[in-house]
């Protein structure tokens, strides 16, 4: 059986102290680059590739990971565009600090409950439900936390867009093509599914009841009572059953207003299905602006969010609040609203005569 090689092994194969060799590992710079460099190579000869995670984390008294809990399943996490775009540009923010990004589900069931039993330093909550079992672990746990897409708390470092001004520009611009008959397909809607009246609205999420309220703004201003689909949830197939009950239907609006452009390609393929032309006989807005929306054809009016700038601002504070809490300072819970920009393109038009 081969010996088993510590650090002491690469001290004396070097001829170095045991702390000198762990500087190479944690603190390379209070050594020479020439002696790392030896460090590291004797290292490798015996096949040694520093020391114990577990143990330097205990010493430390830090995992060197964060944690970010989605509501969705983590499937999510790899097939949206949105989603996708957002999680690189964290992991990218939080690779020169040393942070591993770790994915957790909100998931309460089984022995292992991620949000109560993984060890992290910090944690990010993305668009999840405020009284989710994961985020009341987490906040138990006293760990240092950054909501987004979140309805901001005191306390709690929050990163939002302007989703309400973004859905008022977007209503605004139909209103301005002269659209009157304009349907709302939205999500995070829960309760009976169909259609429905404006009284009878209860929006789940923070990002689904600002849209909301930005596009009653510029319709309610306009005299304009929107035709309401109700869905649960952003999913192809879905999006199609909301946009089917808005479109199939003799009195069909001339315009819809989508929660995101994934539900805008939903309407999209419905229209194609029921022979309705866009933008000639329906314009369709989006919101996110994703790679679909350029993609797609006729490519998608949208509002643009900067998911890219979302994930690095909240990479960013999740780190600060990590430093604070390790230096004992009172965490700086800075509520940060990133803007959001209209993108008109060929999906939207003036309605048919």
């Amino acid at each position: 059986m081969a010996a088993r090689v510590t650090l002491q092994t690469i001290a004396d194969r070097v001829g170095v102290s045991r702390m000198t060799v762990s500087n190479a590992f944690s603190k390379p710079d209070q050594l020479s680059a020439s002696l790392r460099e030896r460090i590291l190579a004797a290292a490798q000869e015996v096949g040694y590739v520093g020391p114990d995670p577990t143990a330097r984390a205990l010493a430390k008294g830090t995992t060197g990971a964060v944690g970010i809990v989605l509501t969705s399943s983590l499937r999510f996490a790899f097939t949206d565009p949105v989603a996708t775009s957002f999680l690189g540009a964290i992991a990218e923010q939080l690779g020169p600090t040393g942070l591993a990004l770790t994915l957790l589900t909100s998931s309460d069931e089984g022995e292992v409950v991620p949000a109560r039993d993984v060890a992290i330093d910090g944690a990010l909550i993305y668009s999840c439900d405020p009284t989710s079992l994961a985020v009341q672990y987490l906040t138990r746990r006293r760990l240092p936390l950054v909501y987004i897409d979140q309805t901001p708390v005191d306390g709690i470092a929050a990163v939002n867009v302007d989703d309400r001004a973004g859905a008022r520009a977007a209503a605004q611009h139909l209103i301005d093509l002269g659209h009157r008959r304009i349907g709302l397909l939205m999500s995070g809607v829960h309760g009976r599914h169909g259609l429905i009246g404006p009284e009878d609205v209860t929006v789940d999420g923070h990002a689904s009841a600002q849209r909301l309220l930005g596009w009653r703004d510029a319709l309610d201003a306009a005299g304009i009572v929107p035709l309401m689909a109700r869905q649960d949830g952003s999913v192809l197939e879905l999006a199609k059953a909301g946009a089917r009950l808005l479109l199939d239907r003799p009195d069909r609006p001339t315009a819809i207003l989508c929660f995101s452009d994934a539900v805008a390609y939903g309407a999209l393929q419905v229209a194609e299905e029921l022979g309705i032309s866009v933008p000639a006989q329906l314009s369709i807005v989006g919101f996110d602006d994703s790679p679909l929306a350029t993609q797609i054809r006729p490519a998608l009016t949208t509002v643009r969010q900067d998911v890219v700038a979302k994930g690095r601002v909240a990479a960013e504070a999740l780190n600060a609040a990590i430093e604070d809490t390790r230096a004992g300072r009172t965490v700086t819970a800075e509520h940060v609203v990133l803007p959001t920009e209209l993108v008109v393109r060929g999906s939207t038009a003036p309605p048919p005569a």
